[in-house]
């Protein structure tokens, strides 16, 4: 027997009415047919949920002591050996009373779904483990009892029960959720309009980004490569250059104006290695993404232009965000560049955005950091090894008679060897132009002395 599917009503806050529309899917499945039966539901009192519970099957709950008390849990054997085709069991976040098989109650879920049992259940969003920190910091109450997201994100099927914050205070006033001595209290502290409001916005949240999982999904199994617009997400193409910072925040502002906007910066290497940008500039770059509430991507690609669009239509973008070129105007003979390459390649899903920015036009090269650039007794020593050290090289070989015909010298091809580690030093302490210096003094001293015929 295959796995059962799990559905999930997820509540934005206490009292909004999960357990309700639970039981009332139990009602329209029993009108259709289906062997269902209650495992567990709390009402709470609540009178219209306990109305609901008339005409459901309900599977008598486990005893349980612990303390001198006993305890209602949902009895797990009971349930399997009823074998229904669903059950309902409410509070998936709820933990088990000590002496219970499993010591929560999803874990309880999970048992009904390996043997083949459909489930229905409800939670809370502040009981989503990874909001915990942000729920208390809203609410000031730190929720005790959680279930891991990945629990809730497995589920077949996820469906949101929401109301305005107005309307849960109005249900709140009127009894319909706690006892009347309660009300006050709980109108004054966790059912103020701000809580309510921020709680809700975390469920919206959260309830789109797993419709994005589910969307991203259907288009790589149907291999769609074409951006649906359902959300605004902007790339931003980075090149390690300092006109990243510009274009991050230009974004950020673009972003703004869209309600639920996502920011991607991506970063493009050569598996060369040969042009990477500053590694302290891009964590930089990194951060300040971070900062604004996006993502940094490092991507590995030869063809710049066609690994950025292949990124952004993998994410399914809307915008592509690039700086204008730091190219010389003869530098365009070269190609046309990434900017414009993008924008002729982008077809018409993706909009290409070119920001200007202070390095417009200033060199294809990356400008190089302070902390990179070689001191002066650096350079010093640079251009006196590639320049003086081919001349007394020289100098020391033909002392010692180190001609082609002469056996006493090192051979021809040691005192080229000699030579070329001279112009490997020289570029080791100055760089690159001592080091062309060098190989140009060294080439020629090599010519002139050492190769036939001499001196010529």
């Amino acid at each position: 027997m295959g796995r059962g599917k799990l559905r999930i009503y997820l509540g934005a806050a206490p009292g909004v009415g999960k357990t309700y529309a639970m039981l009332s899917e139990g009602h329209r499945r029993i009108e259709r047919g289906t062997d269902l039966v209650v495992g567990f539901v709390e009402h709470h009192g609540r009178r219209r949920t306990q109305v609901m519970m008339h005409g459901l099957e309900e599977v008598p709950r486990r005893e349980v002591e612990y303390r001198g008390s006993a305890f209602g849990e949902m009895d797990v054997d009971a349930v399997l050996a009823r074998r229904p085709a669903v059950a309902l069991v409410d509070e998936l976040a709820h933990t088990n009373v000590p002496g219970c098989r499993n010591e929560k109650r999803w874990q309880d879920v999970e048992e009904l779904l390996r043997a083949g049992i459909d489930v229905v259940s409800t939670v809370n969003i502040q009981h989503l483990e990874s909001l915990g920190d942000v729920v208390e910091s809203i609410t000031g109450v730190r929720q005790r009892e959680t279930v891991p997201d990945e629990v809730v994100r497995r589920a077949d099927q996820i469906e949101l029960v929401d109301m305005s914050p107005q309307a849960l205070r109005r249900r709140m006033a009127h009894g319909n959720i706690y006892a009347p001595d309660k009300v006050d209290a709980a109108l004054s502290n966790y059912f103020r309009p701000g809580n309510l409001t921020a709680l809700r916005e975390l469920a919206l949240l959260w309830t789109a980004d797993r419709v994005d999982e589910y969307l991203q999904q259907y288009r790589d199994e149907h291999s769609i490569r074409s951006t649906w617009q359902a959300r605004e997400r902007i790339v931003v193409g980075l090149t390690g250059g300092p006109e990243g910072r510009t274009l991050i925040r230009r974004a950020a502002r673009m972003a703004a104006k869209g309600s639920g906007s996502e920011i991607l910066a991506v970063y493009i290497a050569r598996s060369d290695g040969l042009t990477s940008a500053s590694p302290k500039e891009l964590a930089v770059q990194r951060t300040l993404v971070e900062d604004l509430g996006g993502t940094f991507h490092h991507v590995i690609g030869e063809d710049i232009p066609g690994a950025l669009l292949e990124f952004a239509r993998g994410v399914n973008a809307t915008q592509i965000v690039l700086g204008s070129s730091r190219r010389k105007t003869w530098q365009y003979m070269f190609g046309p560049g990434v900017g414009a390459t993008v924008a002729r390649e982008s077809g018409p899903d993706l909009d290409v955005h070119i920001v200007t920015h202070d390095e417009v036009a200033k060199g294809r090269g990356l400008p190089v950091a302070r902390g990179a650039r070689l001191g002066r007794s650096r350079l010093i020593a640079g251009w006196v090894v590639g320049v003086a050290g081919p001349a007394l090289l020289t100098l020391l070989l033909t002392a010692t008679g180190a001609t082609l015909a002469s056996e006493a010298g090192p051979g021809f091809a040691n005192e080229v060897l000699l030579f070329l580690f001279l112009n490997v030093l020289a570029a080791l302490l100055g760089g690159m132009v001592p080091a062309l210096a060098s190989a140009a003094v060294g080439s020629l001293l090599l010519n002139y002395y050492f190769t036939p015929p001499t001196h010529t």
